[in-house]
């Protein structure tokens, strides 16, 4: 049985996952005033783009679930720079690449694809692969491939506003750095979390909960995401 703290802690992680889905207009979608300023914005908007950005993975949760997955079980500062840089990386080829080569990719296959790499990071995470196949995919690599789907994911939501070509690689940099900033910030809350949770004999408890939701969370991404899919 959990001790009470630790049983608040996972009735908390459940009504704010609970929480994350009911906004998903919100958390994959903009607000009104930030829609308008991007269909009608034109030349470079360096401050405004890098604000876009980071707002938009504090409020992505998709991608977040997918980092807290991969940092749960790193506890080494240059491993977890290592891992994020590599998803840093991915993300920002694709988002790069996606809009100003103007590479046209479903959203709704591309956003149930980072619900797949959601479902696989808690799956690894308790050593489901280990159990099943025997050994676990490369982690880097599979980091760092799940990040460029990401950075897809990332593309589309900016290509929905056809940006104006003036300053569109000066925005799109200001943006990317905000998308870093905003996942700095986000992820500095949840290694808090974990961190505090090391310390205590219920971590392996939690850890299991927690994983396990962050599976559920995958599949009920990769459904919702589907059924737009063919609803469409």
């Amino acid at each position: 049985m959990f001790p009470r703290s630790s049983r608040l802690a996972l009735i908390t992680m459940v009504l704010s996952m609970v929480g994350l889905f009911s906004f998903n207009a919100m958390a994959h979608g903009v607000d009104e005033s930030t829609r308008l300023f991007l269909q009608n914005n034109t030349g470079v908007q360096f401050f405004p783009f890098m604000y876009i950005g980071a707002k938009h993975m504090v409020t992505g949760y998709d991608h977040l679930l997918f980092l807290a997955g991969v940092i749960f079980f790193l506890y080494k500062s240059k491993d977890i720079l290592l891992y994020v840089s590599m998803f840093t990386l991915g993300h920002s080829l694709t988002l790069l690449f996606g809009v100003l080569g103007d590479v046209q990719v479903n959203a709704y296959i591309i956003d149930a694809i980072i619900g797949l790499s959601v479902v696989y990071k808690g799956f690894d995470n308790l050593g489901g692969f280990e159990r099943t196949l025997g050994f676990s995919p490369n982690a880097k690599m599979a980091v760092l491939i799940f990040g460029l789907f990401h950075g897809f994911g990332l593309a589309t939501k900016l290509q929905e506003f056809q940006l104006a070509k003036e300053g569109l690689w000066e925005n799109l940099i200001a943006f990317n750095i905000g998308v870093e900033l905003g996942q700095f910030a986000a992820l500095t809350f949840i290694l808090l979390i974990i961190s505090f949770w090391r310390k205590h004999h219920s971590f392996a408890q939690f850890s299991t909960a927690s994983n396990t939701l962050l599976m559920s969370a995958g599949f009920m991404l990769i459904g919702f995401q589907l059924t737009g899919y063919f609803m469409s």
